[in-house]
C-alpha cells in the first residue's frame, strides 16, 4: 500500500485502495461545469464525477486483469491502489517465464479491449453512433466544457465517451516504456531471444527515452498531467532496471554470500548513548537487540532491532539516556546459511513494510541444539554485494 491511501475493500481476497491525491482529481474535474456557471451546473459537475468514478471503475477492472492472470502462475498480489494516474497492483514479483510475463502484461489492456467491445454496441444500439466519432470526450473534456450536461446527461453518449476512454487506455498502456504495460510486453518479447537483464536494460532505456520525450511536450503544451506521467514512467523505468540487477546478480547464492559475520548485540536496557557510542566505534550501522537476561547470539532472545536512523532521530530528541528499548522496531525473519539469498529477499519483502533493516542468520549445531545467531543480511551488504558481482562480470567479458 502506497502512503496516504485509504482502503476501500477488497476484491478477490486483494485489498483495494485509494490515494488520498485522487480525491483531489475529482474535485478538479467536477469543478469544470460549477466554474462554468448555467442553470444546471450542480447537475453538470455531479455527471462529470460520476464519470470520472466509472473511468476508475474500469481503470481498477484493467488492474485485476494483472491480477487474477498472476494468480493463474501462482504469484500473488499484495494490493492495488488507485491513484490520479491510474493504478498500480503490487505483485509479489513478475513471473519470470517471458511467456507469463506477456501474459500478465496483456491481461490489463485486454480487459479494456473487453470492455469497449460490449459498450460500442451498446450505443449503436441506443443510436449514438454520431458520438463516437464526435470531438471532445472523456471525463476532462467534459469537464472543461460548457455543455457538460448535453454531453453526459444521454445514456448513450456517456456509454460513447466511456467505450473511447477504454479505447485510449489500451493505447496508453501499450506504450512500450516500462513499467507501463507495453514496456512489460518489449521486455518479455526481448526476453524470448536474449537475458532477461539485458531484455530489462534495453526497455528501461527506452521507457526513459519516451519520458523525457512525454515530459517536454507536456512543458511545450502546458499539460501538468503529462509532466507527471514523464516522471513515473522515468523513475519506474529505472527502478525496474536496478531491482533486475540486483535479481540477476543473486541468482543461485546463498544467504551466506552476503551476511554480515563480525557484528555486536546490544541489550533492551542500554542506553541510546552507549548505543551511539558503538555506532561510532565501528561500521556497524543497525543493531540486533537482545534481552538482557540472555546469551550472547542466543537468536531466540533477540527482542529487536535498532536502527541507524532510529538512533539519529532518538538522539536528536535529547533521548540519550532512554533504554535501546523504546526505539528499537521489530526483529525481520531468521534465515539458514544455505538458504537461497533471493528467496530469502523475496519472503521477507512480503511482508508489512517490505524488507526489514536486519534479517537474522541462525544456526543449530546439531539436532536440539538451540539456534545461535551467526550472521546478518542488511540492505548495505546486499548492494555491496550486488556491485561487487556487476564488478567481477564486467571483468570477465
Amino acid at each position: 500500500m502506497l502512503r496516504g491511501s485509504l482502503k476501500l475493500g477488497s476484491l478477490f481476497g486483494v485489498p483495494i485502495f485509494i490515494h488520498w491525491t485522487f480525491l483531489l482529481l475529482l474535485a478538479w474535474f467536477m469543478s469544470g461545469p460549477l466554474l462554468a456557471g448555467g442553470p444546471d451546473a450542480v447537475g453538470a459537475s455531479l455527471r462529470v464525477g460520476f464519470f470520472v468514478l466509472a473511468i476508475f471503475g474500469c481503470v481498477l477492472l484493467h488492474e485485476f486483469g494483472h491480477v487474477l492472470a498472476a494468480r493463474g502462475f501462482g504469484v500473488p498480489t499484495r494490493d492495488v491502489t488507485l491513484l490520479p494516474i491510474g493504478g498500480v497492483a503490487r505483485l509479489e514479483r513478475m513471473p519470470e517465464k517471458p511467456a507469463q510475463e506477456l501474459l500478465v502484461a496483456l491481461a490489463g489492456p485486454a480487459v479494456n479491449v473487453v470492455i469497449a467491445a460490449v459498450l460500442i454496441p451498446l450505443v449503436l444500439i441506443l443510436g449514438g453512433g454520431a458520438a463516437l466519432v464526435s470531438g471532445e470526450a472523456g471525463a476532462e473534456g467534459a469537464a472543461r466544457s460548457d455543455v457538460a450536461g448535453a454531453l453526459l446527461g444521454h445514456h448513450a453518449n456517456f456509454l460513447a465517451a466511456l467505450a473511447k476512454v477504454n479505447v485510449l487506455l489500451v493505447i496508453f498502456n501499450m506504450i512500450p516504456a516500462l513499467p507501463m504495460d507495453g514496456g512489460r510486453v518489449l521486455r518479455s518479447l526481448l526476453a524470448m531471444v536474449t537475458d532477461r537483464a539485458r531484455a530489462t536494460a534495453v526497455s528501461a532505456v527506452l521507457g526513459q527515452l519516451l519520458a523525457v520525450g512525454f515530459a517536454l511536450l507536456g512543458v511545450l503544451s502546458g499539460n501538468i498531467l503529462l509532466i507527471v506521467i514523464a516522471a513515473f514512467v522515468f523513475l519506474g523505468a529505472g527502478g525496474e532496471a536496478q531491482a533486475e540487477q540486483i535479481r540477476s546478480a543473486l541468482v543461485g547464492l546463498p544467504v551466506r554470500a552476503a551476511m554480515i559475520t563480525h557484528f555486536k548485540c546490544l541489550r533492551a536496557s542500554q542506553r541510546l548513548r552507549e548505543a551511539a557510542g558503538e555506532l561510532l566505534a565501528g561500521s556497524q550501522q543497525d543493531f540486533p537487540v537482545l534481552r538482557d537476561d540472555a546469551m550472547d547470539l542466543d537468536a531466540t532472545a533477540l527482542v529487536g532491532v535498532l536502527t541507524r536512523s532510529d538512533l539519529v532521530r532518538a538522539v536528536a530528541a535529547g533521548q540519550m539516556d532512554d533504554r535501546v528499548s523504546t526505539v528499537m522496531t521489530p526483529l525481520g525473519p531468521f534465515a539458514r546459511e544455505d538458504d537461497d539469498l533471493r528467496e530469502v529477499l523475496e519472503r521477507a519483502r512480503q511482508g508489512e513494510g517490505g524488507v526489514p533493516p536486519i534479517i537474522g542468520v541462525v544456526r543449530s549445531d546439531h539436532v536440539g541444539a538451540p539456534l545461535r545467531l551467526v550472521g546478518l543480511i542488511t540492505a548495505e551488504n546486499v548492494t555491496e554485494l550486488v556491485m561487487l558481482r556487476h564488478a567481477a562480470m564486467a571483468s570477465r567479458r
